[in-house]
């Protein structure tokens, strides 16, 4: 394993290089100034032996009184190794014997320097030798006194103490350069000795703590990558050992945290996927966080294409709410509800209730919103269905009293018509002149028009009666209808109305043998229906085609040219009472859509404001019938 120059690495090696270095570095001066103080003490022991000699020699020459063998042996002391001068001095101070041409230079005058090294302190702490320093270096200068003996009486009173003293100089440079070398070779040993006390302090470093530690680095990391079998080995009793152990029991601890929370994570995740509702968590930037198996199933995208996503990049069709009730939950920290028009994959229209909840924190703020999308496709059809029974009942109350009160007065009619019809065949048949039945009389053509009156009062009876059985739900007969003539008769019905308006009728060959089975006057009424109503929405001029084709389903087009449906309208255009056209009564398209749901049939409506709509009646053809195709 190599070692890596870490930030710890670095500190480490220069705390432990300081630290050995200043170690052998202040030892090596404490060594050099004891070492100094030594070999001080060694001079000046030896400076005072001699110049205790030279004193004893010199005070029997000066008993003797013999000047001039002072002053020879002044001299002879003086060229002794490393003595630098010899000077006897009176007791005035003043020099009386020196050895050699320097002893002449030292100036020793009592304000000197040199003097005042030793005069500046009181007599009691002025010791017997002193370094000092000159211009030529540094001496141990030694001060020996000259006793007043009872032997020197004879020249000196007896009154005085002393009657010279003796300066000895001894140079000690030679001892300041031995000992500066002696420290500098003791500086290069410790230096070394500490350059290879640190390269042995890092060798174990590294083989017992560094290389350990790198276990505990690797170790963490592959953790950290998912890898959580590693761990670190625990061999041995030292502190790293117990760390070791320790930090494998909270691998352990972690480890078994993380399986829990796996765990529970995929519980969560199974207890979601199992509702059929879709649920999403969202973050306060609307970015996906969690998602169950239902929502991602109406977005199109897989788990982790949703993660991380903003919702509105999820689908142009996933939501057609305006007001996001996410946002609105973000601004306001409210549950929101909201009802959505989603477009299917296959084309159909659902609709799903969104429910937008806050999560908040231990301290109140808002964290996430769950949303919970819920389909109420069914729940709206079934209340659709609920709504229209009440008003079928309502209708059926309305339909009892008005037939009712409509078969009375339609009864009178119907038996005066007949009679006129009566009266007018007898007066035909019995050849009675037109011009003797007074003026503007035709007798064929009362026939003619009471003939119609009375068919067309038979017609609103028979509306009448299904309108009833209609309303109280009882079955329709079933008849086979041949769908050409049926389309035929609805056009001659509308004629007169559309001829009326100003609008063509065009209806295009219709091929042989399509037939359906349904009530023939239901199937009538409800073709009839549609005609008059596209009759009525074109503008004098327009026109109105009717088309027929077979296949796994009849379909009979009714399409026209006029003003269009806008898409409000058609949201409610099959609803009783509901109509877009001044004056109508909004159950001519309500009646047709039940009489084509009787016969197991739909009715689809497109349409273009401005530019005309197509109603298209789809029934189920007649088994064993022949499904030819138009005529060109």
């Amino acid at each position: 394993m190599s070692l890596r120059l870490t930030s710890t690495t670095v500190g480490l090696a220069v705390g432990v290089t300081v630290a050995v270095s200043v170690a052998f570095g202040g030892g090596a001066y404490l060594f050099s100034v004891h070492h100094y103080d030594t070999l001080l003490e060694s001079a000046r022991a030896t400076a005072l032996s001699q110049a205790e000699l030279i004193r004893e020699a010199l005070e029997h020459q000066m008993i003797e009184n013999d000047r001039t063998l002072i002053a020879q042996m002044v001299e002879s002391f003086g060229r002794q190794p490393r003595v630098t001068s010899v000077v006897l001095l009176d007791r005035a101070g003043q020099a009386r014997f020196a050895s050699g041409p320097r002893s002449r230079t030292i100036d020793l005058d009592l304000g000197s320097p040199t003097c005042q090294a030793c005069h500046r302190s009181p007599p009691a702490e002025r010791g017997s030798s002193r370094v000092i320093e000159v211009e030529g270096g540094t001496l141990l200068r030694t001060v020996v006194p000259f006793r007043n003996r009872p032997a020197c009486h004879g020249c000196h009173p007896a009154s005085h103490q002393i009657n010279g003293i003796l300066l000895l100089d001894v140079d000690v440079g030679e001892m300041h350069q031995a000992l500066n070398s002696d420290l500098r070779n003791m500086l290069g040993g410790s230096a070394a000795l500490a350059l290879t006390l640190v390269l042995a302090i890092a060798l174990v470093l590294r083989v017992v703590v560094l290389d350990r530690l790198q276990h505990f680095e690797s170790t963490a990391r592959q953790v950290a990558a998912g890898d959580l079998s590693r761990r670190v080995p625990a061999e041995g009793t030292d502190t790293l050992a117990w760390l070791a152990r320790a930090f494998n029991t909270m691998a352990d601890s972690m480890t078994n945290l993380l399986a829990e929370v796996q765990s529970q994570r995929e519980r969560l995740e199974t207890v979601m996927n199992s509702i059929d509702d879709g649920i999403v968590v969202l973050d306060p930037k609307r970015q996906v966080i969690a998602a169950n198996r239902a929502f991602l199933a109406r977005t199109g995208r897989t788990r982790d294409q949703a993660l991380g996503c903003c919702c509105t990049d999820l689908g142009p069709d996933l939501c057609s709410v305006g007001d996001c009730p996410t946002m609105a939950c973000l601004t306001q920290g409210q549950h929101q509800i909201r009802i959505c028009e989603r477009r299917q994959a296959d084309g159909q229209v659902a609709w799903e209730e969104v429910h937008a909840s806050p999560v908040r924190g231990a301290d109140g703020s808002l964290l996430q919103v769950v949303e919970v999308w819920r389909d109420i496709s069914e729940r709206r059809m079934a209340e659709a269905r609920l709504a229209e029974s009440h008003r079928l009942a309502s209708l059926g109350v309305l339909a009892s009293g008005f037939s009712h009160e409509l078969n009375t007065p339609l009864a009178t009619v119907l038996t005066c018509v007949e009679g006129i019809l009566r009266q007018a065949q007898t007066g035909s048949d019995a050849g009675i002149n037109p011009a003797m039945a007074g003026p503007g009389e035709d007798w064929a053509a009362v026939v003619e028009r009471a003939d119609i009156a009375r068919q067309q009062v038979l017609r609103c009876r028979d509306i009448i009666q299904r309108f009833r059985r209609l309303a109280r739900g009882q079955a329709s007969t079933a008849d086979i209808v041949e769908v050409g003539a049926a389309v035929a008769a609805a056009a001659r019905t509308v004629e007169p109305t559309a001829h009326e308006r100003l609008v063509v009728v065009i209806l295009d060959p219709v091929p042989d043998g399509l037939r359906v089975r349904a009530d023939e006057a239901e199937l009538g009424h409800a073709l009839v229906n549609l005609l008059l109503n596209a009759v009525q929405a074109c503008r004098p001029g327009g026109q109105v085609r009717v088309s027929v084709s077979g296949g796994e389903t009849l379909r009979i087009r009714v399409a026209d040219d006029g003003c269009g449906i806008t898409a409000a309208q058609r949201e409610h255009l099959f609803e009783p009472f509901f109509s877009g056209r001044t004056g109508g009564t909004g159950l001519g398209l309500f009646l047709s859509l039940n009489f084509v749901r009787r016969a197991h049939g739909d009715i689809v409506v497109t349409s273009t404001p401005g530019r005309g709509s197509v109603f298209e009646v789809q029934l189920p053809p007649l088994v064993g019938a022949t499904a030819g195709s138009a005529a060109p």
